[in-house]
């Protein structure tokens, strides 16, 4: 990042947006976090100098006075809605909340002269891949709108990018996982959807048993494969693409995750050699949850120079467990 970068982190009150924010914050940049609280039961505990903004993305009169009267030079978006099953059943809040806003937001960028811009994608706009593991060059054919809805994103991104001079990337998270280590933040989702979090608090009685979404699948042992990526590391990744936005050129979309998978027994497996047992049972697939997304991470190494180096399970297990525990 350039000296002193100023961020504005929207969605920042979220669970990778303040783990961002965080990150950044330590690494001497000035950060404001700018959120509705509309999908968080409130602030999170960041450091005191950290700018809390109560806001909507999509007030661009207010967006554009709090990029000029704080001098931001970048923006990092994370706002918006994540839930997959919700987005099938309220396409209409997806499209308001991920695609009307964040155009909004871009033309708040725009009308400011702001040039740098990163944004938190996918790997739901795969779809149902072909190949995996998964590279950026594959189709991109989302079966719900939640992927929907951020792929639109990337394309005005690319849009932006080419007719006002916005440099941009949009990171692909496959499954993001984990918590910070000191265990002040963690995945504080209602309702909560992630595996993992939800079958750690299976093993703390405060959910009911885990249930596991298919036993039949092609797999080792019938259940879905998924990539896990520490929320540290994809912390790490944003701080990365904004040192390559430095250049002057966008990056375009990167995926971000490890290049292995587990399947979800294999989840449990790993908890109960940790000594954390999860009560589980096994219910009917979900429609549209693919077999296994394994993401190609090679492109990430390349342009940002960027390994992940938390993502290992044990360590993505202990540290869900510490902050939940508190």
């Amino acid at each position: 990042m350039s000296a002193r970068d100023v961020i504005l982190v929207t969605g920042g009150a979220g669970f990778i947006g303040s783990h961002f924010a965080r990150a950044a914050y330590e690494a001497d940049s000035e950060v404001i976090v700018l959120d509705d609280l509309s999908g968080a039961l409130g602030w999170p505990q960041l450091p005191d100098g950290i700018a809390r903004v109560r806001g909507d993305v999509a007030e661009r009169e207010f967006i554009t006075d709090v990029i000029k009267g704080r001098g931001v030079t970048s923006i990092v978006h994370f706002a918006g809605k994540i839930c997959v099953g919700e987005s099938v059943k309220n396409p209409a809040l997806y499209y308001e909340s991920n695609v009307t806003c964040a155009l909004a937001l871009l033309d708040s960028v725009r009308e400011s002269g702001l040039r740098k811009f990163l944004f938190s994608s996918t790997a739901a706009v795969y779809g149902i891949p072909d190949i995996t593991p998964i590279r950026e060059t594959a189709p991109q054919r989302p079966v719900n709108p939640y992927g929907a809805t951020k792929l639109a994103v990337e394309h005005a991104l690319a849009s932006y990018g080419s007719a006002y001079g916005i440099t941009w990337g949009a990171l692909r998270y496959f499954n993001a996982a984990g918590a910070h280590p000191d265990g002040t933040l963690c995945e504080d989702h209602e309702p909560e959807t992630h595996l993992i979090p939800l079958a750690i608090d299976a093993s703390l009685k405060r959910k009911p048993p885990l249930t596991i979404f298919g036993s039949d699948y092609k797999t080792r042992d019938g259940s879905a494969i998924r990539d896990y990526i520490h929320v540290c590391d994809l912390a790490s990744a944003h701080l990365a693409a904004l040192d390559a936005l430095d250049t002057g050129r966008s990056i375009g979309a990167l995926n971000l995750g490890t290049g292995r998978g587990y399947t979800v027994l294999e989840v449990i497996q790993a908890a109960h050699d940790l000594g954390i047992q999860v009560p589980h049972a096994f219910g009917p697939r979900r429609d549209g949850d693919p077999v296994s997304l394994i993401a190609s991470a090679d492109r990430a190494a390349i342009v940002l120079g960027w390994k992940p180096v938390r993502s290992d399970l044990p360590t993505i297990l202990e540290d869900t467990l510490r902050s939940r525990a508190l």
